[in-house]
């Protein structure tokens, strides 16, 4: 596969829409704006955040039986873009509906994005980004900032937020999940 790269935009000629995405999504890339984008920034603390959200939430599904998966960095379809969210679960009905597409053709009901170093000079890019997942039938987006240690829980109606020395819980997916931010970003 010929890849160029130029200004943090990706360029696969065998990717030329957004089907082609979903129907064959390149590892560590985005279809954004017409336009494939690999996703960087990854730290070392960044990934191991990304770990803690999915054992935690995976934990909670095991432990009360309530079913679905636990994913990372796999691929969704927005209303306009494909994703890669850092931490995303579905439902056990989503798992049977969708267990053998390469890319989900909606976003996840619960995803996280971990910001990463260099996405905190676009922190407006990220919320709205959030809106792009809640948009395209996600319930719930944490936004998680490892450096100013803040999680923002943000559904269709409302953006909490919580700080060090805080208990985080999910808002309309995994209802009953919590864990403390000190715990979560540790």
């Amino acid at each position: 596969m010929l890849v160029s790269k130029h200004n943090d935009v990706v360029t696969v000629p065998e990717i030329l829409s957004l089907e082609d995405f979903m129907a064959n999504p390149p590892e560590g890339m985005e279809w954004v704006d017409e336009q494939l984008v690999e996703k960087t920034g990854m730290t070392l603390k960044h990934s191991e955040i990304q770990l803690n959200i999915g054992f935690y939430w995976r934990s909670y599904i095991n432990s009360n039986q309530q079913g679905g998966k636990v994913y990372t960095e796999v691929p969704c379809r927005t209303y306009k873009q494909g994703r890669r969210p850092d931490v995303a679960y579905l439902t056990p009905e989503l798992v049977t509906e969708f267990s053998d597409v390469p890319t989900l053709p909606q976003s996840f009901p619960l995803i996280a994005e971990v910001v990463s170093p260099t996405d905190l000079a676009e922190d407006e890019e990220l919320f709205l980004k959030a809106q792009e997942y809640l948009q395209s039938g996600c319930e719930e987006v944490w936004l998680v900032f490892p450096e100013s240690r803040l999680v923002f829980v943000i559904t269709d109606n409302q953006v909490l937020g919580f700080k060090a020395g805080d208990v985080v819980s999910t808002q309309k997916v995994l209802l009953g999940f919590n864990v403390a931010v000190d715990e979560l970003l540790s």
